[in-house]
C-alpha cells in the first residue's frame, strides 16, 4: 500500500518534555539555582509567638524534617531562620500561609504573608533573617512557604541590596474555565497572557527583557485545563507539581507529585488535571551563561570570588547587624507592612 502527499499519516509527535524527580530542594533551571518548599503544621502559639506544644523534645538551631509535620528549623523560639548572609543572587519568597517577620543589615524590615512575596537581590551581600511568628493563640498556624533561589550575572553580583515586596493585593491573577474546575495563575514574574507581573527589583536577571524569565503559580481544581504560552527559544522552563494526591497530564504525559515536568522543546502546554487538587509552581528563564561557583549562602563566578565573599563576609558583616537579636520579630499586633533603609513604610492597599 502506498500513500500520496495529502493521504500519508502525519508522524506522531514527541512529548514536548520529559518527567523528573525533584528531589530536596527542588533542582533548579535555567537561571533558577533550586526552590524549597516548607509546609509546616503549626500548632498555637504561645506568649513568644513560638509553639505552645513546646520544643523540648528539638534539637534546637538544627530542626529539620521532624515528624510531627512543623519544623523550628534555625529557630530557638520563633520557628524560622535567624540571621545568615547571602551574596550573588536572588531570593524569591511566596508565603502562602502563614506569616513571615524579615529583618536584614541594611536595616530594612517587614511582615508579609498569606500570598504575599518579597524579592531580594542580595547583590554584593546581605545579612537576613526570616522568622515565622505564630501569631495564633487559640488554634493551629498553618504555614506554607516557597522559596526561590535565581542567579545574578556577574555584572550585577556587587550591585547594592535591594527587596521589594508584592503585596497578594497587587499580584496579576488570570482564570481560566468554570467554578469547581477553575485554574488559577498568579503571575509573580513574567507575562501570563495579558497579564504583567510587577517588576522586579532593578538589578534582577528578570529585569532584563532578553533573560525571558517567568514565575508562575497555577492552582488547579479538580478536572481544570489550562494552556500555558510557548516560551522563547532558548528558555529553559521546568513545571513542579505538588499537592496531596495531585497529579497531572502535561503535553499527554502523566506527572505525580512530587515530579516536574521539564520542557524541551519550544512549545505551548496543554495541562489538564486529575481528581484531585492541584498546584504547579512553573520556573523559566534563559541561561546566563556564566561560570557558576557555589558554596553555602554564595553564589559567585569562580571559587576566588567564593573565598573573597567569605573574607569580606568575616571583615564587615555585609554592613553589620542593626537588630538587638539575630532573629528579631515584630508585636503580634503589628499588621504587614516593609519599611525600607530610607525609612519609608509601606503598607498593602485593602
Amino acid at each position: 500500500m502506498t500513500f500520496t502527499e495529502q493521504s500519508r499519516p502525519a508522524a506522531p509527535t514527541a512529548p514536548a518534555g520529559r518527567v523528573v524527580e525533584l528531589g530536596h530542594p527542588w533542582r533548579g533551571v535555567g537561571p533558577f539555582l533550586f526552590a524549597a518548599h516548607h509546609v509546616d503544621a503549626y500548632p498555637a502559639g504561645n506568649e513568644q509567638m513560638g509553639p505552645a506544644a513546646g520544643v523540648a523534645d528539638r534539637e534546637l538551631g538544627s530542626d529539620f524534617g521532624h515528624p510531627s509535620g512543623w519544623n523550628m528549623y534555625h529557630g530557638r523560639t520563633v520557628p524560622g531562620f535567624p540571621a545568615h548572609p547571602h551574596r550573588g543572587f536572588e531570593t524569591i519568597t511566596i508565603v502562602r500561609r502563614g506569616v513571615v517577620d524579615h529583618a536584614d543589615s541594611t536595616g530594612a524590615s517587614a511582615r508579609y504573608g498569606d500570598g504575599d512575596v518579597q524579592w531580594v537581590t542580595a547583590g554584593r551581600g546581605v545579612s537576613h533573617s526570616e522568622m515565622f511568628p505564630l501569631l495564633d493563640t487559640d488554634s493551629d498556624n498553618p504555614f506554607e512557604l516557597y522559596q526561590i533561589w535565581l542567579n545574578l550575572p556577574a555584572r550585577d553580583k556587587t550591585a547594592d541590596p535591594e527587596f521589594t515586596m508584592q503585596w497578594r493585593e497587587d499580584i496579576p491573577v488570570v482564570t481560566r474555565g468554570e467554578d469547581g474546575s477553575r485554574a488559577v495563575v498568579r503571575v509573580i514574574a513574567g507575562r501570563f497572557d495579558d497579564a504583567t507581573a510587577l517588576a522586579p527589583p532593578t538589578h534582577s536577571w528578570a529585569a532584563d527583557p532578553a533573560s525571558d524569565v517567568a514565575i508562575w503559580l497555577v492552582d488547579l481544581e479538580p478536572g481544570a485545563v489550562i494552556d500555558l504560552p510557548a516560551a522563547d527559544a532558548g528558555t529553559a522552563r521546568l513545571l513542579y507539581v505538588h499537592g496531596t494526591g495531585a497529579g497531572v497530564e502535561i503535553d499527554g504525559v502523566a506527572v505525580g507529585s512530587g515530579q516536574g515536568f521539564e520542557q524541551s522543546r519550544k512549545a505551548a502546554l496543554h495541562v489538564v488535571n486529575g481528581d484531585s487538587p492541584a498546584t504547579i509552581l512553573v520556573l523559566q528563564g534563559a541561561e546566563i551563561g556564566e561560570p557558576v561557583v557555589q558554596y553555602g549562602p554564595f553564589v559567585m563566578n569562580s571559587a576566588e570570588e567564593i573565598q573573597q565573599a567569605f573574607d569580606d563576609y568575616r571583615r564587615t558583616g555585609f554592613g553589620g547587624w542593626p537588630w538587638p537579636s539575630d532573629a528579631p520579630v515584630h508585636a503580634r499586633s503589628e499588621t504587614r507592612f516593609a519599611r525600607y533603609p530610607d525609612g519609608r513604610v509601606e503598607r498593602p492597599r485593602h
